[in-house]
């Protein structure tokens, strides 16, 4: 495995749709290995092949939805959250929470969640962004086997966004508006004392 390099905001390959997947095979499982790599390694809460350079319907998510990894969708605290792991067991934990999608499609969307939103690909920059609270995902498995996954809140948003990267599209083209330094310490600040993301 590999880490790879993650493309930023105003590459080409960014804006591009993918192809669907079609052979199953050790390439496909590299991409997908060295992708698990990467997320890691930036720390991030989900990685779609296009980010990597690579025009293929592949997305990697990582599941916060039993043990609040994250508050926010940018950057996996691992800092606070996990606090009693070692850099081992941290990694041994996030790497076992990774779900790998393949040609995902998402098949029906429920409820509406709005926050604040960020991309390994537009490092620092932050987002209102309106999304689904709760979406039901059809793909594949690295293998080619198709199966069904119902995913809500945070692992919903990271979704929606991944697959957005899948058609060419990049958070910040359908945030509601994006946060300044103050308004971003301000929304944190608000969202703590509601409970909310």
């Amino acid at each position: 495995m590999a880490t790879r390099n993650i493309l930023k905001d105003g590459e080409r390959g960014l804006t591009k749709k993918s192809r669907d997947v079609t052979e199953y095979n050790k390439r496909l499982h590299q991409l997908i290995d060295d992708m698990r790599e990467t997320l890691i390694e930036a720390n991030g809460l989900g990685l779609a092949a296009p980010q990597v350079g690579v025009l293929r319907r592949v997305v990697l998510i990582v599941d916060s939805s039993d043990d609040g990894i994250a508050d926010d969708p940018g950057a996996v605290n691992e800092e606070t959250a996990f606090e009693e792991l070692s850099d081992e067991e941290l990694y041994e934990h996030i790497n076992s929470k990774i779900i790998e999608l393949i040609n995902p499609e998402i098949i029906t969307a429920d409820g509406e969640q709005t926050g604040k939103e960020g991309c390994l690909s537009v490092p620092g920059v932050y987002g209102v962004v309106t999304r689904p609270n709760v979406v039901r995902v059809k793909a594949q498995d690295r293998h080619g086997k198709t199966f069904e996954l119902e995913t809500s809140e945070l692992t919903a948003r990271a979704v929606c966004h991944e697959v957005d990267h899948l058609n060419g599209v990049i958070f910040t083209s359908v945030a509601e508006r994006i946060l300044t330094e103050d308004e971003l310490a301000g929304y944190d600040d608000e969202n703590k004392s509601q409970g909310n993301d």
